[in-house]
């Protein structure tokens, strides 16, 4: 394949049921009716590989699911046709988060089920199993029931096997990583700042950062910037950066899985960063400008303008 991949493989370790609901005049203290609502699957793994379907790449999506909720994530998420191999938990029920589409974007995210060990170990087990030229992408929160470190724990249990590590992370679960050479990080450009303790408004100065990344052991480096567009920088040392595409912004949940999508759409497609970049900008930007996660049209129809 042209971006030496063989299969993506994306974790959700705290997937859920997103309940999306618009309220009119919301009103504290009182009872508020909803003018609409949506139940979705969510996640940031299985929003990669949704994204990834919609542009015809393959992946399996692993993860965690418990009790009643973690049934209808898998069966919703089937029903868009992906390939689910979650490990069911014991313990509790996986998350319920509401989005309050109509106030400002407020949000209140579930807790999730407790993770055993054991149930744990079943993931890992099935991580053994990848090959090299693999990409594994390790995405969003982890629950209190898992150690802090075990996206690092991971890549230590599968260094020397030729994976592709993609990590979307904040904070300590992205800089514990990069010692390990991920494939590919993403962070925006407010959580690169808030590691280096500065503000980081426009392209020009997200490179130095982006460097420091690279320095510290990560391949690839792509920041993410909603309105301000994107700084990727590639293993060869090259950068590359666009502005935003034009487009009203409608939905921003789900924009940075979304370009993370892309990107390895473009590179499994090409094996060309540049290609990968706009691919992932296009598809970021899709996402953002439409009501749910972008399809395969929408994405293409931005990545030809990108092209002009």
């Amino acid at each position: 394949m042209k971006g030496d991949v063989k299969m993506i493989y994306t974790v959700t370790f705290n997937p859920s049921l997103d309940y999306i609901v618009a309220v009119e005049n919301f009103k504290v203290g009182m009872t508020n009716r909803a003018s609409q609502e949506r139940l979705l699957a969510g996640g940031k793994g299985i929003n990669v590989s949704t994204v990834l379907s919609n542009l015809g790449v393959d992946s399996v999506a692993l993860g965690f699911t418990a009790g009643f909720t973690g049934e209808e994530i898998r069966k919703m998420a089937e029903k868009t046709g992906l390939r689910t191999e979650f490990i069911e938990v014991e313990q509790g029920f996986s998350r319920i988060n509401m989005k309050l589409k109509s106030i400002e974007g407020t949000e209140i995210n579930g807790i999730g089920p407790v993770i055993s060990e054991s149930e744990l170990q079943k993931l890992l087990n099935r991580l053994d199993c990848l090959r090299a030229e693999d990409v594994l992408v390790l995405a969003g929160s982890i629950p209190d029931s898992i150690p802090d470190s075990i996206y690092r724990d991971i890549m230590e249990r599968l260094k020397g096997r030729g994976i592709n590590f993609v990590v979307d992370a904040t904070r300590d679960l992205l800089m514990n990583v990069l010692d390990c050479h991920p494939f590919l990080i993403k962070p925006n450009n407010h959580e690169l700042g808030e590691i280096f303790g500065v503000e980081l408004n426009d392209r020009e100065s997200v490179k130095p950062y982006a460097k420091q990344m690279q320095q510290r052991g990560a391949r690839n480096v792509l920041v993410s910037m909603a309105g301000a567009g994107a700084v990727l920088l590639d293993e060869n040392g090259e950068y590359y950066e666009t502005a935003a595409p034009k487009g009203t912004l409608v939905n921003g949940v789900g924009a940075g899985d979304s370009m993370v999508a892309g990107f390895l759409a473009g590179w499994f497609k090409s094996g060309d960063y540049r290609t990968a970049f706009k691919m992932g900008v296009a598809a970021g930007s899709a996402s953002a400008f439409s009501e749910f996660l972008a399809t395969g049209e929408e994405v293409e129809k931005i990545y030809e303008s990108l092209q002009k």
